[in-house]
């Protein structure tokens, strides 16, 4: 079954640039996650060593081996993060979730997982939650950030809060920046995409403060919809690994500059994303993250 499944999704991206990205995206869609049937039936169909096929899923944390929680949470045990406190961060996180790190609570509320680096020494210890940054974390913020990951992103405004940063984001399939600087949402340069409407396509622009869901549109796009988002330049869709963790409606991917991968929820009203700024080594490259 899965064989036949992911023939079929091989043969619809067959010649297409990044294809095998392409491929790993739709398969985990579908799944929930890359199992190794999965791994192993992408490697035949593709024609491609599982060696590379592997690479690849374990390149990007938006592909996932095992299935993950409703919530994914990081802590950061780099140097800059551990001097300043993490281990004492990560052991109350575990006393509190009753995971060690790499496993999913039984509620299959969080995925617990621990990385090198997340990209913000100064602001050390530093914990994500669905990639929303938590800065200078002590034990005493560890059950506030957990009750409110469970109640869901309550809200300041996006500029104001220190939380959200800008990010600069581009096509996985072509390359090329998706960012637009003529229109400006949240006092930085928007991210310009496409999406169906009426029969055609019109303009989307969202907004490049990671934390912001404000946007602008050429026509109105129902409540509850689901858009689909297109590059504006090679005009491919921008499908996601694996469904909204709220809703379960596709995601759309882009890449983000130097960093990694932005994940959005394609329903319109739903504010579900996905932030992966870790890098591991892959096939011989190292990481463009030093240790912190």
């Amino acid at each position: 079954m899965i064989a036949e499944e992911v023939s079929r999704v091989v043969e619809k991206h067959a010649d297409r640039r990044g294809a095998l990205i392409s491929v790993l995206e739709e398969v985990q869609q579908k799944y929930g996650y890359l199992s190794p049937e999965a791994l192993q039936a992408v490697a035949e169909k593709s024609r491609r060593s599982l060696v590379d096929v592997y690479s690849v899923a374990t390149f990007y944390r938006a592909f996932t081996l095992t299935p993950r929680g409703k919530h994914h949470l990081c802590a950061c045990v780099g140097t800059a993060c551990h001097v300043r406190g993490a281990p004492n961060v990560v052991q109350e996180l575990k006393t509190q979730l009753q995971v060690e790190p790499g496993e999913t609570t039984p509620d299959r509320e969080f995925t617990f997982e621990t990385v090198n680096c997340l990209g913000a020494c100064a602001l050390g210890p530093m914990v994500t939650v669905d990639g929303r940054y938590n800065s200078n974390v002590s034990t005493a913020k560890v059950r506030r950030i957990l009750d409110k990951a469970r109640m869901g992103t309550q809200g300041e405004e996006p500029a104001s809060d220190e939380r959200n940063f800008p990010i600069t984001v581009s096509c996985p399939k072509c390359h090329q920046s998706l960012m637009d600087a003529s229109t400006p949402i949240d006092g930085h340069p928007s991210i310009h995409l496409e999406t169906p409407m009426n029969g055609s396509r019109g303009w989307v622009r969202l907004s490049s403060l990671y934390g912001s869901h404000n946007c602008k549109s050429q026509a109105e796009i129902p409540l509850d919809s689901i858009a689909p988002l297109h590059c504006t330049h090679c005009s491919e869709e921008l499908h996601g690994a694996g469904l909204c963790p709220e809703c379960g409606s596709p995601m759309a991917v882009m890449l983000i500059e130097d960093a990694g991968i932005l994940q959005l929820c394609t329903r319109r009203g739903c504010n579900g994303h996905a932030l992966d700024l870790n890098e591991p080594e892959i096939a011989g490259r190292p990481s463009t993250r030093t240790a912190g």
